[in-house]
């Protein structure tokens, strides 16, 4: 245990912060609503505090391992029937280009105050006005000022840019929204060149990734905590093995609630990790593209069919057509040339590539 503990305080603050100490909340409050002997203080202290330590560290790696499947119920990926996930993308399609729609309700409404519409402008401020959705916004939108305007096109950039990419839950477009940043962008599939991307970049780079990832981490951990404690209370009335019921019927109605609230904040919390790992593409693909041997293009569209082709090399086989990366090959360093050995035994460093001949 203590192997663990020193484990989490030496290099996983992560999983300490994270996933331990939303499992330490979530043990204390079963413990104070169902069982109050395990987590009480007198003659038996030690063993509560030992049994708190330990339950905290089981669930805590419990969650953190199954975070992968966890996260994906969450977004929507698993375990969601086919025809719900359909009406969640649907859903938020809709709420997307809603959003969208506002905001630029709200800019011609603008340009109108200031007497600057176009002809073209005015018919699409006019066909806004007379959207029976639309029109509920067009006016009192830009009454509640830059502020509330500034909120809409938060909640705008929580979804991915692509409409394919569309999640059926808040949480999932969220996070979908950077997974598909650096190939919206750069044709750089940040998914497939995750790890690769983790290497090549500075320190600074992935610490600020992982800490912005933590801040999620708790609330979904703190979440799953919640939905389980209120499981094994409920399990506990019904066997009547709760101490105090008075307790236990609130924390019933409560813990849900409060687990939708954690859930909104996970959303909202993913903006810090949306732009790490914006960062983490942006500066991460000049020490990327030259860790592969490869050098990067001064073309934009050069570089996105160069980008293009990494991905597709390392997520699928081999094909002839991925030949064409040649041409984005740096040439190698005579300095990172092996030693040749000479006729007298003594190893040089090679200026030049060795005769293949």
């Amino acid at each position: 245990m203590t192997g663990i503990l020193q484990g989490a305080l030496g290099g996983g603050r992560a999983l300490l912060v994270g996933w331990i100490l939303p499992s330490l909340i979530n043990v204390l409050i079963f413990g104070f609503v169902a069982a109050p002997e395990l987590t009480g203080l007198g003659v038996d202290a030690p063993r509560a505090a030992l049994f708190v330590l330990i339950a905290t560290a089981v669930l805590g790696l419990v969650l953190a391992a199954l975070q992968t499947p966890l996260y994906r119920v969450l977004e929507g990926y698993l375990g969601w029937p086919e025809r719900l996930a359909q009406a969640g993308r649907r859903r938020h399609l809709a709420e997307k280009h809603l959003l969208r729609n506002r905001l630029d309700a709200a800019s011609l409404v603008a340009k109108e105050r200031a007497g600057v519409l176009t002809d073209t402008e005015r018919s699409a401020l006019a066909e806004f006005r007379a959207h029976p959705v639309t029109r509920r916004y067009v006016d009192t939108d830009i009454r509640k000022g830059a502020v509330w305007l500034a909120l809409l096109e938060e909640r705008l950039y929580r979804y991915p840019v692509d409409d394919q990419q569309v999640a059926p839950t808040r949480l999932g477009n969220a996070i979908r929204r950077f997974e598909e940043y650096g190939y919206d962008r750069f044709r750089l599939d940040s998914q497939v060149l995750w790890h690769e991307l983790n290497a090549a970049v500075d320190e600074p780079a992935r610490k600020q990734t992982d800490d912005a990832r933590m801040s999620v981490d708790f609330f979904v951990s703190l979440l799953y905590g919640h939905l389980l404690v209120t499981v094994a209370i409920a399990v506990s009335l019904a066997v009547g093995a709760v101490d105090r019921p008075w307790l236990a019927v609130p924390a019933l109605l409560v813990l849900p609630v409060l687990a939708a609230i954690w859930y909104r904040l996970a959303v909202v919390a993913t903006d810090e990790w949306a732009g790490a790992v914006r960062a983490m593409v942006n500066l991460g693909r000049l020490p990327l593209a030259t860790s592969l041997g490869l050098s990067l293009p001064t073309k934009l569209e050069d570089e996105r069919a160069m980008w293009q082709l990494v991905s597709e090399l390392v997520s699928t086989r081999f094909r002839p057509g991925l030949s064409a990366l040649d041409a984005y090959r740096a040439t190698p360093d005579s300095k990172m040339l092996p030693p040749t050995t000479d006729d007298s035994g003594d190893r040089r460093g090679s200026t030049a590539p060795a005769d293949q001949s």
